[in-house]
């Protein structure tokens, strides 16, 4: 049994299965390969029958979201570390020893993430990661080195290992018994923000989350759903009020929710000006689903822990980047971190 597996999970991949699977496989030397094909239909499981019969390939009959094909996946492989590494990453020399290593001295970190730069501008930091994952009072992500779209150049101020509040899915080391244990990711939010929700249970559960910067890959990013995409909007507003509603402790949700809700509206508004009727209405179609599905989240938030957890910014983002036009991370005060 290898100690690690990176776990490639694909739909309609194939492109990147071929500019990026070589990569992974002459860098990721002693741990086992896996690409769990979510019901591709762009020929991607003949691609891989064909040119790389020595990696492991898991066929799903149906595209399970990114959650459930990866719990689908994950239910059949067995070793100590899992990473979730998407199709459209390029990964480095040496890229899973830093990681391994600081996840081996401390047995309480459930997960990890390398620095994640753009393959488009290799010097600047890449949307979905940066260099760690952080979230502001009222629930909005954002990371070291990326607030809202804004992204900074990487000359190394973020290189310090550390601890934060969410690990990218995009390339997120995970100790698998602690995965299992926590139920793995929530399928009923089939993609997107489904990693951030994984990383805040455990970090009610008493584990950590971390940032190893002296690994670093390359991501794409929108591979799956373009940037622009109307059902990128509803899965974002619905999973982040899902995500807010399971896991804040009980002195701040409603605060929070109500609070987000005059925000949603403004952000629903400025779609509606814009001229992006369909994006306002998804952030509609997003609320209704959260309130047709309350019976559904009150049990799972009966299920889980709420505590007071460390990585959140006890400040207003949208005030900082809006008004006081605050652009990069290291000008948010640190003071106002828990």
């Amino acid at each position: 049994m290898s100690e690690t597996a990176v776990v490639i999970l694909n739909f309609n991949g194939k492109t990147f299965l071929e500019k990026y699977l070589p990569a992974v496989i002459k860098y990721s030397g002693g741990a086992e390969i896996v690409v769990a094909d979510n019901a591709s239909s762009d020929g991607s499981v003949d691609f891989m029958e064909r040119h790389y019969p020595q990696v492991r390939l898991l066929k799903s009959n149906k595209n399970r979201g990114f959650a459930g094909g990866y719990n689908w996946a994950l239910s059949q492989i067995k070793t100590e570390f899992y990473v979730l590494l998407n199709s459209d990453i390029e990964v480095t020399p040496n890229w899973l020893s830093p990681v391994l290593e600081l996840m081996k001295t401390d047995k309480q970190i459930a997960a990890c993430q390398p620095k994640i730069r753009s393959v488009f501008q290799k010097d600047y930091f890449e949307y979905a990661g940066a260099s760690g994952g952080f979230m502001d009072k009222l629930g909005y992500p954002f990371c070291r080195g990326r607030i809202f779209d804004e992204l900074e150049k990487d000359e190394g101020q973020y290189d310090d290992v550390r601890e934060v509040f969410w690990a990218t899915g995009a390339c997120m080391f995970v100790r698998a018994d602690v995965y299992h244990r926590l139920g793995g990711l929530d399928e009923d939010f089939f993609a997107h923000m489904e990693e951030i929700d994984f990383c805040w249970r455990a970090k009610n559960s008493g584990y950590k989350v971390m940032v190893q910067p002296a690994s670093m890959v390359y991501h794409v990013g929108g591979g799956t759903l373009p940037k622009n995409s109307p059902q990128k909007t509803y899965l974002n507003f619905r999973n982040n009020f899902m995500l807010l509603y399971k896991n804040l402790p009980d002195d701040r949700l409603w605060k929070v929710l109500v609070a987000r809700l005059f925000l949603d509206g403004l952000a629903g508004l400025k779609f509606l000006l814009q001229g992006h009727f369909k994006d306002m209405m998804a952030i509609i179609r997003a609320h209704f689903y959260f309130y047709g599905h309350l019976k559904i989240l009150k049990k799972k938030r009966a299920a889980l822990r709420q505590n007071t957890v460390s990585g959140i910014y006890q400040g207003s983002l949208i005030i900082a980047f809006f008004i006081k036009k605050i652009k990069v991370f290291s000008s948010l005060l640190p003071e106002k971190f828990s």
